[in-house]
């Protein structure tokens, strides 16, 4: 692990309780959801971490595992030429955790489209609508659990009924 990231986990540890994991190259640090907030504010205001690259989640479903959602956060530091990765887990009952909107700014989409996508609501969100699908859709497609349909096609193309070689000919 780098120098600088090792001293920002170490503080991380000892301020939140953290766990963290190294996996090809990035850090991950495990944060509990009531902690996130402050994690990110300090992140931001004393390590430079000025940029919320990514905010997604992952589902755990097929694994049977609890808790079944990771809130993932990736965060970059321009200035340090480093990058540090948060990870919240949140069970699958009625998977919450606080909105980072107010840390930043970015945050504020991008939590929409992880409530859209994986029903994980955002505590504290100024607009918590959705923004991919449509407003009264209960369903949220990206969770492991989302059924797959089939649709029918709206039209049908016979290849019986195309001569190739006349397209296809050389004038």
């Amino acid at each position: 692990m780098d120098k600088k990231l090792e001293k920002i986990v170490q503080a991380l540890q000892e301020k939140f309780g953290v766990t963290h994991e190294e996996f090809r190259g990035e850090v991950h640090v495990f944060v509990k959801a009531e902690n996130i907030v402050d994690a990110l504010t300090l992140l931001r205001d004393k390590y430079e971490f000025e940029l919320l690259s990514a905010l997604t989640a992952t589902d755990y479903y097929e694994q049977h595992v609890e808790p079944r959602f990771h809130v993932i956060y990736q965060l970059s530091s321009l200035a340090q030429n480093i990058t540090v990765q948060l990870r919240v887990a949140v069970n699958g009952d009625q998977p919450k955790v606080p909105s980072a909107a107010g840390v930043y700014d970015t945050a504020n989409w991008r939590e929409r489209e992880v409530f859209d996508m994986f029903g994980i609501q955002f505590e504290g969100h100024p607009d918590p609508r959705r923004i991919l699908t449509p407003e009264g859709m209960e369903a949220h497609p990206l969770r492991k659990d989302f059924p797959l349909g089939y649709e029918e096609p709206q039209f049908t193309f016979n290849y019986d009924d195309i001569d190739l070689k006349k397209i296809y000919a050389k004038e």
